[in-house]
């Protein structure tokens, strides 16, 4: 092979290419997620050192008053030991990776995707993209579907920097904005917030902000200051959920 493709190739020129086939788009957090890296050879043959997945999302960090977009890995995953690709060659390699549960779910305008990068000694590292769509655990849903049947509509789902208070496991939190539309809270409230802390398939620890509805000049008076605001934290298991709905309502209060 010559010099000169050589070069090409070192610069991601005629150089091996990665595609990662899931078996479906669409995962439940905690699910196993199954599939194929198809690895075809370029114009010469390359030693690969490693094929990655990782789980990615993005989230928002405020900076001098500036929304900036940053990107999160929430799982890294080694599919192979290093191996030789031959010229035009093609490798289809299996995987069976284990989707976080705590993976941020696709609401709103929350992104999660798989990236798959060959790491190619002396050489641009060929990449792939494939966006998923999240859905929540069970006990995660079924909280979810507990703060809408007492009267709230979901208004607004995004993954924020987390404060160093809350420890996180990830620089962000997803957070589940409601508003009251009907209902005993629909004249109480002005919204509810509420963030995963931290979950499994059969628990899960939140935090609430209740933010009350200003009444009158004490009302408004509070609102300026922020203490209409009351934030509750609560852990839930599996075992809640036929009473989920009361337990929140008891929790929020007014």
């Amino acid at each position: 092979m010559s010099f000169f493709n050589k070069v090409l190739a070192s610069i991601g020129v005629g150089g091996a290419k990665v595609d990662t086939k899931l078996e479906k788009s669409e995962f439940t957090a905690g699910e196993k997620m199954q599939g194929v890296v198809e690895v075809i050879g370029g114009n010469l043959e390359q030693q690969i050192d490693a094929i990655y997945l990782t789980v990615n999302t993005t989230y928002i960090r405020e900076s001098n008053d500036r929304k900036h977009t940053d990107v999160a890995a929430i799982q890294k995953y080694k599919v192979i030991e290093p191996f030789t690709i031959g010229a035009n060659e093609k490798k289809v390699i299996p995987f069976s990776m284990t989707l976080p549960e705590d993976t941020p779910v696709t609401y709103g305008s929350t992104r999660v995707w798989v990236s798959t990068g060959l790491d190619i000694k002396n050489s641009v590292d060929p990449t792939d993209k494939d966006y998923i769509t999240v859905r929540p655990t069970r006990l995660a849903g079924v909280i979810l579907e507990a703060v809408e049947q007492l009267g709230f509509k979901l208004r607004k789902v995004e993954c924020e920097k987390a404060s160093y208070k809350l420890g996180s496991r990830y620089p962000f939190v997803q957070e589940f904005e409601f508003v009251p539309i009907s209902g005993f809270y629909r004249k109480k409230l002005d919204e509810l917030e509420i963030l995963f802390l931290s979950q499994s398939t059969h628990s899960a620890e939140i935090l609430m902000q209740v933010d009350r509805r200003a009444r009158g000049l004490g009302g408004l008076l509070a609102e300026a200051l922020e203490m209409d605001e009351k934030f509750i934290r609560m852990s839930l298991n599996s075992q809640d959920i036929p009473t989920i709905k009361d337990k929140l309502k008891r929790a929020i209060g007014i």
